[in-house]
């Protein structure tokens, strides 16, 4: 079997839902979607185990599997470590549960890294040698791809941009750390920004809506986490030079004012170094799914 005619299974383990397909070469030819479940990590291994088996029973020759799930993996990448989104997932042996039900080698990734894998190889991406994509939603999380594979570093947590220590003294982050990335420019800083501001609570797309529309308070706090993220793009520019930065998540869903507003911070912070190029992600809510089964080819 060639790769082009590859056939694997990804699995994305979210918060709210488990989405499963089958990728054949590179074609996403079936997806199914069910709610988490919030009784403890081991009903969401039956769940994701009887997903599979319907799966296989239509793709029998679906039998590379792949898993990604949100959250910090052990440095074999065979437990998770925590997933503070998904109920009583601590400490879960993700690998060891899902081979005693479905008896097949399973391999484990970081959702992120999933997702830069996937856009890597059939997304904003393709056709680079060097990517890193970057996820901003609740948090902010990004993978590196280098020479087409994914860039794990020494003790697996390559990516973990989030944490990244931009403004010493600032907002304390889920992790316990002040000044993270994530503390000041993902979607939950922004509304937390802009709730305080208002004095009343405002989601991170009303703060976008309402930063278009020219509210000062709230245009100020939108502007400068987009301006600590181009920052931050622009620093890894200098760092690591890849040839391109895609972007995704439900933050960046906003459209052109954000990509604009990061465009134009990292320019202004990458001057007399190297232009930062950013793209937007192509794939959407599939880019999880894709990522993990095409984490499951290439181990």
């Amino acid at each position: 079997m060639t790769a082009t005619e590859q056939i694997s299974i990804g699995v994305d383990i979210g918060g709210t839902k488990i989405a499963c397909g089958v990728l054949r070469g590179d074609q996403l030819v079936g997806r199914h979607v069910q709610p988490t479940p919030e009784t403890g990590w081991e009903a969401v291994l039956d769940a994701v185990a009887a997903q599979v088996l319907t799966l296989q029973e239509t793709q029998p020759g679906a039998r590379l599997i792949g898993v990604g799930v949100p959250g910090p993996l052990n440095a074999e990448r065979t437990r998770v470590k925590f997933a503070p989104n998904i109920y009583g997932f601590t400490d879960v042996p993700l690998v060891d549960g899902l081979r005693e039900r479905l008896g097949q080698r399973i391999i484990l990734e970081n959702d992120a890294k999933a997702a830069a894998l996937a856009e890597a190889h059939l997304g904003a991406a393709r056709g680079t040698e060097s990517s890193i994509y970057v996820t901003v939603s609740t948090g902010i999380g990004a993978g590196l791809v280098l020479g087409g594979k994914l860039w794990r570093g020494r003790h697996g947590i390559a990516g973990e941009i989030g944490h990244m220590t931009v403004k010493p003294g600032g907002p304390v982050s889920g992790v316990g750390l002040d000044g993270a990335l994530e503390a000041v420019a993902s979607g939950t800083a922004i509304a937390r920004d802009a709730s305080y501001a208002l004095n009343r609570e405002v989601s991170t797309p009303e703060a976008f809506q309402l930063a278009e529309q020219g509210q000062p308070a709230v245009r100020r706090v939108v502007e400068q986490a987009m301006k600590h993220i181009g920052v931050a793009l622009a620093d890894l520019q200098k760092i690591i030079d890849p040839e391109v930065f895609v972007i995704g998540g439900g933050v960046a869903s906003v459209g052109d004012y954000f990509f604009n507003g990061v465009q134009k911070a990292a320019n202004e912070y990458s001057q007399g170094f190297a232009p930062v190029t950013i793209r937007r992600a192509q794939l959407g809510t599939d880019a999880g799914v894709i990522g993990a089964a095409l984490a499951a080819r290439y181990g």
